[in-house]
């Protein structure tokens, strides 16, 4: 069968940009099917955006503080329409690093359309039929909306209009306690919203260490959010312009609400049964290759329900490119998968919990734990709160770590570097640290290892007693 291309990617987010430059840079026929606009969720609804928001808003929490420091001024003024007008400035900026233009110039032949599988060889857009030797589905992801009585009718909003507000709601209530909901509920709040967060667990941020989260959990309400834990919205009804939000017992009356309870993968309208790909709700099954059932079309990043990070979704894209191209031989590795959630103070982690340690490796667990207040940068910045937790066994291989804190997303990578090359915690205090560094805090967390072995080596201790009598009898 003659093809047309070498591949053909369908859907031009963080995943398949990835492909598609690399495919092309490779000399590879390469052509990128996309519905809407280049970038996806990242560029335009995601991390660009949001972290942008939660910078402006973190200036106005330092401003609105700044009195701890001996320097006083006048509450700030929040204009919310500039605060927004940053962040589109900021997509505006990095947007022509993902632009049908720039891919184009690299030999990609960038197709604007809805299509579908036509047959297991071949997609279908816009009346024409493509053929590839490999085919990548990579659609993303979209919000998850709860069957909340009432909720549709009323309106909401998810991270797909939030950020495109002209006006701040004066009151906010957030369903779900993730990432996204956190971020973007201490976000609104510290720009002048009154926010209440609705968490269907007893604890906020569940997929992380309970006592990183709990410290995140504590900031969020010294803020002043109202945070509803273990509770779940049931009906929603419209009174005299004001959303009113039924959560159990209680009644909160907010301008907006924003929808932040899950993802659900862009699986539905490919017609994947056609091209015999198998998939759930959970998105595309795909094997350690990230082939699909049928061994000519590769998914990646969110679609397939895994990791839903544009790191994560970046990586894959590279295990796509090598399988697709060339001989199916990369396996994707997630033994070492890092992310971080950017309130303040920022959570970021790594590898196992202390439970999953625990349940893996029973008593052979040591837990290193180094609080911030004990790290001379985070005094002299008035950044004391969080700490780090690393997990390892008692040979010192590393098993997790979890940072909360300032600049916690920063402050990992040498941790997530070590893991990767399987370097023990004593390698991290095996390097001089920069002081005053808020990046002291690992090498103090690691040194406790060696002091907590040395502790338990009775028979080292006796013997260097020994050993530093001689010596000074010798030199008397």
């Amino acid at each position: 069968m003659a093809v047309d291309y070498d591949i053909v990617i369908i859907g031009g987010g963080s995943g398949g940009l990835v492909v598609a430059s690399a495919a092309a840079q490779l000399n590879a026929k390469v052509a990128l099917v996309e519905k809407d606009r280049l970038g996806g969720d990242c560029l335009w609804f995601g991390c660009v955006p949001s972290k942008s928001l939660l910078h402006a808003s973190r200036v106005a929490h330092e401003v609105k503080n700044s009195s701890r420091f001996g320097i006083y001024t006048t509450p700030p003024d929040i204009q919310f329409v500039e605060a927004t007008g940053h962040v589109q400035k900021v997509i505006s900026t990095i947007q022509p690093h993902d632009s049908p233009e720039r891919f184009e110039s690299l030999g990609v032949e960038v197709i604007f359309g809805e299509g579908q599988f036509k047959d297991e060889k071949t997609f279908s857009v816009n009346g024409r039929d493509l053929k590839a030797r490999a085919f990548v589905v990579s659609t993303g992801s979209r919000p998850k909306v709860p069957p909340i009585e009432g909720l549709e009718e009323a309106g909401f909003l998810t991270n797909e209009q939030v950020f495109s507000l002209k006006e701040r709601p004066e009151s906010l209530a957030v369903i779900g306690a993730g990432p996204i909901g956190c971020e973007l509920g201490q976000a609104f709040h510290r720009l002048g919203s009154q926010v209440t967060m609705v968490s269907s667990r007893d604890h906020i941020l569940p997929k992380e260490d309970p006592e990183a989260a709990l410290v995140v959990e504590k900031q969020l309400e010294a803020d002043g959010i109202n945070l509803l834990r273990g509770a779940r919205a049931q009906k929603v009804e419209v009174i005299d312009g004001k959303k009113h939000l039924w959560v159990g017992d209680e009644e909160v009356v907010v301008d907006e609400i924003l929808i932040s309870s899950g993802r659900v993968p862009n699986v539905h309208s490919l017609n994947l049964a056609a091209a015999g790909v198998k998939y759930n709700e959970q998105g595309i099954e795909v094997n350690e290759k990230l082939q699909t059932s049928n061994n000519r079309i590769y998914a990646c990043g969110d679609v397939i329900g895994g990791y839903q990070f544009t790191h994560v979704a970046g990586y894959e894209a590279g295990v796509v490119v090598q399988n697709a191209l060339f001989f199916p031989s990369a396996k994707a590795d997630y033994r070492v998968v890092p992310w971080a959630t950017f309130t303040e103070p920022e959570l970021a982690r790594v590898g196992l919990t202390e439970k999953q340690a625990r349940d893996r490796y029973g008593d052979d667990v040591e837990i290193l734990k180094q609080e911030f207040a004990d790290v001379d940068r985070a005094q002299a910045e008035g950044a004391t709160e969080g700490f780090a937790k690393i997990i390892t066994t008692g040979k010192g291989e590393i098993l997790g770590a979890h940072i909360v804190g300032s600049s916690a997303g920063e402050i990992i990578h040498e941790v997530i570097m070590a893991m990767k090359h399987n370097l023990p915690v004593s390698a991290l205090t095996g390097i001089i640290h920069i002081y005053p560094t808020l990046s002291e805090v690992n090498s103090k967390a690691a040194l406790q290892l060696k002091k907590r072995n040395y502790a338990k080596n009775t028979q080292l201790q006796n013997t260097l007693r020994k050993l530093f009598g001689f010596l000074r009898s010798i030199n008397s």
